[in-house]
């Protein structure tokens, strides 16, 4: 969808996104035509999928395996014409070409990129180290062109920008910016694409010809992937394909894009026919990493600031705009491990940093026991897991665990069996204190209405429960000489959902801290699944699951529903989604709402976590996720700091963040909302509720 009255929220480039591709064209060895015509077939495909730039392997135009053809005059005089050919071609075509060419300059024949932007000859960059090793010979056709800074080249009958230090800017579309290397030149220790990075290129473009061989495939993404993390950018390979010389070597066409470390897409390798591998590119991600990693500032200073040496090349690009989707893996549950092949490796990971860091406070410590509220819901059964596989490996008696289960005027018989039956599955030492006449007591007291018969149950009612509940745990972590196992998760303490200081955000150390909901559902589902404990414990564990997140502060209503944590909050599912990128990338809550809106608008699409139950796949549309942003932006910003800014030592557990004020997150605690709040209504289309 397109046109002049579509809201700018549904077009990608809104939100920093360039659609990048790699092609992997027809070629004919030494045929020029054929090769160009090829070069703009790819670039009419790539025009219809709305792709903004569009990279091709190394040499595409003559073909790589040419040997001592590239020194064939009649060969490069072709090259040039086909240059000037693909310039008049392309005049009408979106996408910004980059593509490979023997090109002559002052008696030297260099291995080139040439930029195109529709039909506009931007300029071009030399390859800067040359292979001439095994079955590599280029040093005897072609010069190299480290040192080429501020030149120009004479191509097509034009005097443009020439060298290594050229990175090409969209003026028209901020964070679009390219820099150039190819082939060799990200085999080398310091690859020429580091330093386009440092000078400001968050997209590094290869073009390659690369022979396939036995592994090679594996170290290319190695080196894509370690390029693209370590220079903090966006990076896209394209090798050469079938129709290049076999008379000693073979080719496979490998193309990928990867960003910050993540494979976007991948080619089919070994196609016999045409490929475009396409993926959208996060320019505004890879710009908020740098601002939070100083360490590529420093390198960017300690590399003499390349952007003050580098030439940009501007270029309006006038793409297309329209609703043209989103072509990238966005992941529903960013905390949730997702790699097939490493699924129990991640899991066992997240696992073991909460059992080692609560062993390790154990032997510092050398508490008599642990002492942890089970109410039969998800965070006490997590925690419980990990104390009892701590206790475990440090060889003392899962009695040592004191669990109390501490029914109030709502706990259901459900997770009130559920806590019976856990803490008897787990072997610990297992006690019940039913905490509604202490309650009453208090509410008699301080006055309430509840306390004379009236159905009020507001936030005091709540907390008078949640607050004698952690009361008990530490008075009786005193009595029997342990300490207080904090069940809390990172989800609750994003949105402030605990209650404060004498309450459920307190103990004396928060296993959960690190973790968010999403996680520990699914670190209960994989401790099942892998075994961790016995069949008795996996069956309660299963029900566990199965059961309705609520505090169980609020009795039933008439109708018989329980109070529901996420009808008043959120679904935990898309309140992660948010806490993710809002941390671990400091995104706009546009740029948040969009990528959500991808991600959950329809559960047929798209990818699930390994084992992920069929019924609760959900989806969400964009009134849905724009109220739950709004509210998740007034909790995180404007009124749960305090609860954070106190909160006890717990381990980090993802890569996504944690909000410590001693780790990843510092801030002030009386901050509001409002400018968060102000970028998403400024920002969203009207939404009919």
């Amino acid at each position: 969808m397109s046109g002049s009255d579509l809201h700018p929220f549904y077009d990608l480039h809104t939100h920093g996104f360039v659609r990048v591709a790699t092609a992997t064209p027809k070629v004919r060895t030494a045929d020029v035509a054929f090769n160009a015509a090829a070069i703009l077939e790819c670039a009419k495909d790539a025009a219809e999928e709305h792709v903004d730039l569009l990279l091709y392997p190394e040499l595409s135009l003559s073909s790589y395996a040419l040997d001592d053809l590239h020194l064939q005059s009649a060969l490069l005089d072709a090259v040039d014409a086909q240059v000037e050919a693909i310039l008049k071609a392309s005049r009408d075509l979106a996408p910004v070409l980059v593509f490979g060419a023997p090109l002559r300059r002052n008696g030297r024949i260099y291995n080139c990129a040439v930029v195109v932007a529709r039909g506009e000859l931007l300029g071009v960059v030399p390859k800067s180290y040359l292979p001439n090793y095994r079955e590599y010979y280029e040093k005897r056709w072609f010069a190299h062109g480290r040192g080429c800074v501020g030149l120009t080249i004479a191509c097509t009958g034009r005097e443009v920008p020439f060298g290594t230090d050229l990175l090409f800017e969209a003026k028209d579309l901020p964070g679009f910016v390219f820099g150039i290397e190819i082939c060799e030149d990200f085999w080398a220790p310091i690859p020429p694409g580091t330093q386009a990075a440092l000078a400001g290129a968050t997209i590094v473009l290869n073009l390659s010809a690369s022979n396939i061989t036995i592994g090679k495939a594996d170290e290319r993404h190695l080196l894509s992937r370690a390029s693209s993390s370590r220079s903090i950018c966006a990076y896209a390979y394209s090798a050469s394909g079938h129709g290049e010389s076999t008379t000693d070597l073979a080719w496979d066409g490998q193309g990928m894009i990867y960003e910050l470390g993540d494979l976007l897409v991948e080619s089919e390798r070994f196609d016999l026919a045409p490929e475009l591998c396409v993926a959208d590119v996060d320019t505004q991600r890879i710009l908020a990493e740098r601002m939070r990693m100083q360490t590529f500032n420093d390198a960017a200073e300690a590399a003499g600031r390349p952007e003050d040496r580098y030439r940009r090349v501007a270029f309006e690009h006038a793409g297309p705009r329209g609703d043209y989707g989103l072509r990238r893996p966005i992941r529903r549950f960013p905390f949730v491990p997702n790699r097939a092949h490493k699924l129990d490796e991640d899991c066992y990971e997240a696992f073991n940093i909460q059992v080692d860091a609560l062993m390790r406070r154990i032997e510092a410590t050398k508490p008599k026991c642990l002492v942890i509220g089970i109410s039969g819901g998800l965070d006490s059964t997590h925690a419980l897991i990990v104390a009892a596989k701590a206790m475990d490996r440090l060889g003392r008696p899962r009695s040592d665990i004191r669990g109390y289960t501490m029914p109030g005027f709502a706990t259901s018989d459900t997770t009130k069996s559920n806590a019976w039956r856990l803490m008897e599955a787990f072997g610990t030492t297992a006690e019940e204190i039913d905490i509604r006449p202490s309650a009453t007591l208090m509410l008699e007291n301080i006055g309430h209405a509840f306390a004379d018969g009236q159905p009020v149950y507001d936030t005091t009612f709540e907390n008078v429960q949640a607050g004698l509940r952690t009361d008990y745990l530490f008075r009786l972590a005193g009595q029997h000489g342990g300490w207080v196992i904090g069940t809390g998760d990172l989800s609750e303490l994003a949105l402030g959902w605990c209650t404060y200081g004498v309450g459920d955000q307190m103990s004396h150390y928060g296993v959960n801290a690190g973790v968010p909901k999403t996680l520990i559902q699914y670190l209960i589902r994989w401790t099942i699944q892998t075994g961790q404990f016995d069949p008795g414990v996996d069956a309660v564990l299963g029900d566990v699951l199965d059961t309705e997140i609520s505090p169980e502060l609020v009795p039933a209503g008439a109708d018989g529903q329980i109070q529901s944590t996420q009808s008043i909050i959120g679904p935990y599912e898309l309140n992660d989604f948010f806490l993710h990128h809002v941390i671990r990338w400091g995104q706009k809550p546009s740029h948040v709402a969009f990528l959500a809106w991808h991600a959950w608008k329809d559960a047929k699409s798209g990818l699930w976590p390994i084992d992920f139950p069929d019924d609760a796949k959900n989806a969400y549309d964009l009134v849905t996720i724009a109220e739950w942003l709004e509210k998740f932006l007034k909790r995180f910003f404007g009124f749960s700091q305090f609860k954070r800014s106190a909160m006890p030592n717990g381990p980090k557990v993802s890569a996504g963040g944690a909000l410590s004020p001693r780790g990843d997150w510092r801030a002030p605690s009386d901050a509001v909302a409002d400018t968060w709040l102000a970028e998403l209504a400024d920002a969203l289309p009207p939404l009919d509720a």
